[in-house]
């Protein structure tokens, strides 16, 4: 309970100075252009979407830690704790959601050096990534509930679906956001207007992987080291 509070802590401190770095590059006037009045003007680099997505994935954040405190503080309490395997695909899904994650990247840069068919490429790679792994967390599920872990019998089992659901619903709700973007491109929209917007995508996806991979080692790479550190 006490490392995810303070992993949990140290998240929020991140966010509370990225925040705090961003206003220092307010700039409360600025003339815009010489013989005109002051005009009341906010940095570009501090815009509501930008500050609305910082404050859900710290949302997020609380939300996984949370959980991440509930899953030691059962593991603490179980007399002995049955770990789970881990399949093969569960590291073939962490590549593909690093490639989703680099694609969108990509298509980022493609946004801000103008180049349409980049964009329009990583989006769209971004998105089948996306779609691959959250069948490969299916296929998953399916292999453990063959192999007898079952909900109701497994602990451990029942925190890796509820947390790896949970991560799949904030995957399918980014996918939403790439559609749109992707919509827009196919209607010729300005790229100019797509670079916050893919930008926003790229972060969040950006995330996600991290999330994934604190999931991942929770749940399956570190969760003997933990147990025994629990214990």
């Amino acid at each position: 309970m006490t490392v995810s509070l303070v992993f949990l802590a140290l998240l929020m401190m991140g966010f509370g100075f990225w925040l705090f770095r961003q206003s220092l590059f307010v700039q409360p006037w600025v003339a815009e252009s010489a013989g005109q009045l002051p005009a009341l003007t906010v940095s570009r680099r501090f815009t509501a979407p930008r500050l609305g997505l910082v404050v859900f994935m710290a949302v997020v954040t609380s939300l996984f830690a949370l959980m991440i405190s509930a899953y030691l503080m059962r593991m603490a309490e179980a007399p002995q704790w049955e770990l789970l395997p881990q399949p093969n695909l569960l590291w073939v899904n962490t590549g593909i959601l690093l490639i989703g994650s680099l694609a969108l990247q990509s298509a980022w840069e493609g946004a801000r050096r103008e180049h349409r068919g980049r964009l329009q490429g990583g989006l769209a790679v971004g998105a089948l990534c996306t779609l691959a792994f959250l069948v490969g967390q299916y296929l998953v599920w399916r292999e453990l509930l063959a192999a007898g872990y079952y909900l109701d019998t497994h602990p451990a089992s029942a925190f890796f679906v509820i947390m790896s659901v949970l991560h799949a619903l904030h995957l399918i709700g980014g996918l939403g956001v790439v559609a749109l973007c992707l919509q827009r491109v196919a209607r010729r929209t300005s790229l100019a207007q797509l670079v916050e917007w893919t930008g926003l995508c790229t972060l969040y996806w950006h995330f996600l992987y991290v999330v994934w991979l604190v999931l991942f080692g929770v749940l399956f790479v570190g969760a003997a080291p933990l147990y025994a550190l629990c214990r």
